[in-house]
């Protein structure tokens, strides 16, 4: 009972600082500015900030309280948490405070304030191409994504570009992974953007990628005709094939995509990749399907693979990669010592004091893959081949 009583007495302590601290809300209004970064070790972390999260109560989860709806969708924080988040006023319904025994109705407003702490990228910087009135090309680095999407909303493309650069509102008008690099094409103004998507749509674009595969890729070249099916789940994808018998039973996207060998040193191979279609991972999987999947791709490596290009990964990491990065965060760290020192730690936040989020897993490793051209019935933009496709 006494342990009882106490744990009640540290969660109204919780509770009472979290109410009382001077916090100021952001939402997608906010535009990203320098001081919100922090570089450490090759990295690029973002200061955790304040910031609110809507939905919208689903069928499924009317009828429950809003305590279980929270520790039964969304998992990632342990139950007393979101018994705490309510009573002080960090999960509200519909703009109000509620009970944490209030149950909740189809359609209803939850918001949730949360201490958002976003995963680090690469800290290498984001080159501009062409700056042009209507249009602006990149070199996207591995790692960061395009636009804000799932845990990124700073550490983005978009993001930097308009902390960095004050380039806003920006327009991608493709996107690459997160982990593939090279050319991103970027719009000033949304009839520029639908623009170019039309003539993307249309199929009146062509579209360019260099890659680094296992093994010797034959001289002559390739042609993929297969099915992509990506599986949101697992996110990856599967090759589907079939005769005409089958054909109609396939779930997946048509697909083609055509490869030439640019060169081979006998272990591995340099090759150009032409997309006809857009499919998710369509270049990795076509790759893999050929029989030389990208070099270091472990989602799309299989264990034979992954073991033979073991010595020529690790050798290309250092030489092209981890040191280029150590170099440059070190001067990234240099001119932006007073953005390194503290950061606000919540009380009530599950990730504090640590900058990354739980659930990182480390170290990003750029995939050797880059999109180097893209060209349409009257331009034309291009990007320098990466260091690991230039040297080999």
């Amino acid at each position: 009972m006494k342990m009882k009583r106490k744990r009640e007495d540290d969660d109204h302590d919780e509770t009472k600082n979290a109410k009382h601290m001077e916090i100021v809300w952001q939402t997608p209004a906010n535009t990203p500015e320098p001081h919100d970064y922090i570089f450490r070790n090759g990295r690029r972390h973002v200061k955790p900030y304040y910031f609110e999260f809507i939905s919208h109560v689903k069928n499924r989860w009317a009828g429950k309280t809003i305590v279980d709806l929270f520790a039964e969708e969304f998992k990632g924080r342990p139950f007393e948490y979101y018994v705490s988040a309510v009573k002080c006023g960090r999960i509200q319904v519909d703009d109000e405070m509620v009970p944490v025994s209030y149950i909740v109705k189809s359609s209803q407003k939850i918001s949730h304030y949360v201490h958002r702490h976003e995963p680090p990228v690469m800290a290498w910087d984001i080159s501009i191409l062409q700056k042009e009135p209507d249009v602006l090309t990149v070199c996207k680095p591995a790692s960061v994504p395009v636009h804000p999407c799932g845990q990124y909303r700073k550490n983005t493309i978009v993001g930097i570009l308009q902390a960095e650069h004050g380039l806003a509102p920006l327009f991608p008008i493709h996107r690459l992974d997160r982990l593939v690099s090279g050319l991103l094409i970027l719009t000033r103004s949304a009839p520029k953007a639908d623009s170019f998507r039309q003539q993307i749509e249309a199929g009146n674009v062509k579209k360019q990628y260099v890659a680094k595969v296992i093994g010797i890729f034959p001289e002559e070249e390739q042609v993929v005709h297969a099915n992509v099916n990506y599986n949101a789940r697992e996110g990856r994808s599967t090759v589907e094939t079939g005769d005409g018998h089958d054909a109609a039973s396939l779930k997946g996207k048509p697909a083609c995509t055509k490869f030439r060998r640019i060169s081979t040193n006998g272990t591995q191979s340099i090759v150009l990749c032409e997309p006809i279609t857009g499919r998710t991972h369509q270049i990795r999987v076509h790759l893999q399907y050929t029989g030389h999947p990208i070099a270091n791709d472990s989602l799309y490596l299989s264990k034979a693979s992954a073991d033979r290009s073991t010595r020529g990964m690790s050798v290309d990491k250092v030489a092209s990669n981890r040191d280029s990065v150590l170099s440059h965060s070190e001067t990234k760290l240099e001119e932006n010592e007073d953005h390194c020192e503290e950061f606000s730690i919540d009380p009530m936040c599950t990730n504090c004091p640590n900058l990354a989020p739980k659930g990182y897993d480390g170290l990003d490793e750029a995939l050797w893959l880059h999109c180097v051209r893209y060209s349409g019935p009257d331009w034309v933009y291009e990007c320098p081949y990466p260091d690991w496709a230039a040297h080999s």
